[in-house]
């Protein structure tokens, strides 16, 4: 029996195989720590396991890593972003966020957000929601992450960087919700055996209502954000087509519901767009939110994607200009809204969401047209 990748599985599953093998179950626990706490590559570096036993695990497993295309840094605010390939040649990006572009906001400046290195990592290759502001869209959903790719993330990163990774976020390329069990998962083995607890560690939705209220019931410790952006339905529903799904109403009862269950303050994200999201009437909205249950707001700022070359609604989309957004803003802050402005991180180096990977995919995807051109063609084959 081939039991294929071992980074990824919990400890009750490496139990099973343990015992498959002949083993004793304390076998599974020295495996578990080897993979995840002490990161080895191969079963050769796992000295305090048999030889026996690393000669069995060798014939029905193997321990897969994630290999590092690129790594770029931004000369602008330190961050660095990491994009990587997965064992079927797929795709994918984490940053590493330094903690002091976590936030521009002088009433950041006390708060553990400052003292943060965050790293955001994606669930899934691509995704399948079409946000209208959002790179990753452009490259519809192509598949999920395993717990083993997502998890792997964090410590390639650790590795590369040699730094201490104090906080992690769900952030990335994908939706976590739409890739549950692994994510979840994935949390479970960080959080219990890779330093970082669950407290530590956020998880970003979109607003897939039912997994919300899943959270709740399944007693997650992890923090929840949700990409609000707006909460009139028709504007929200042209920027998050999942809005028409899980409509504005389902989606704060939902986070309500969680709210309640957890007593966990949630974050909602919002991307401030010129003429869409910044009216007088969105600000009023927001104030009622705030008013209605303890939560905070995350102000993001819009980094273009251009590059996709968008259309309908992506195509509309602008920053709201500085001045407004200020005001906006201010005005939750004096209604004593918790507010946090969001900085722009890596810009420099197209570190938001999704960016790397699509231009390198497109990158990729022209350097392949070229060389089947020029092998029909060789008459343009470069001398």
């Amino acid at each position: 029996m081939n039991y294929g990748n071992l980074r990824g599985l919990t400890l009750t599953e490496l139990e099973h195989l343990a015992a498959s093998l002949g083993e004793q179950k304390f076998r599974a626990r020295q495996l578990f720590e080897w993979l995840y706490r002490k990161e080895a590559d191969s079963f050769d570096q796992m000295t305090t396991l048999s030889k026996s036993f690393r000669e069995k695990l060798s014939g029905v497993a193997h321990i897969e890593s994630l290999k590092l295309v690129t790594e770029s840094h931004s000369a602008d605010d330190g961050t660095t972003k990491f994009l990587f390939e997965l064992a079927d040649g797929k795709r994918i990006e984490s940053v590493l966020i330094p903690p002091k572009t976590a936030f521009a906001s002088k009433e950041a400046g006390t708060e553990e957000e400052q003292k943060r290195l965050t790293l955001c990592v994606s669930t899934q290759v691509g995704c399948a929601l079409d946000c209208a502001f959002c790179a990753t869209a452009s490259m519809g959903i192509i598949r999920n992450l395993t717990a083993g790719e997502i998890l792997d993330q964090v410590i390639q990163a650790r590795k590369i960087s040699g730094k201490t990774i104090t906080n992690l976020v769900y952030m990335g390329m994908g939706e976590p919700m739409m890739n549950y069990e692994q994510t979840m998962s994935s949390i479970e083995i960080i959080s219990t055996a890779m330093g970082i607890a669950a407290k530590r560690i956020t998880v970003s939705t979109a607003g897939v209502a039912p997994k919300i209220r899943q959270m709740a019931d399944e007693n997650r410790k992890m923090k929840l954000a949700v990409s609000l952006h707006s909460l009139d339905d028709a504007v929200r529903s042209r920027l998050m087509p999942i809005n028409k799904k899980y409509p504005v109403t389902e989606l704060i009862d939902a986070v309500r519901y969680y709210y309640k269950r957890l007593k966990q303050r949630v974050t909602f994200e919002y991307i401030l767009f010129d003429g869409v999201n910044d009216r007088d009437a969105d600000i009023k909205l927001l104030i009622r939110l705030s008013n209605s249950m303890p939560c905070k707001f995350n102000i993001i700022p819009y980094h273009s994607i251009a590059f996709t070359h968008p259309t309908g609604m992506g195509a509309e989309l602008r920053p709201t200009p500085a001045a407004r957004a200020e005001e906006f803003v201010e005005r939750l802050r004096v209604a004593h809204a918790t507010v946090f402005v969001r900085s722009s991180a890596g810009e420099d180096i197209d570190a938001a969401c999704g960016q790397l990977a699509v231009k390198a995919e497109r990158g990729r995807s022209l350097r392949r047209g070229s060389s089947a051109r020029q092998s029909h063609h060789p008459d343009l084959t470069p001398a």
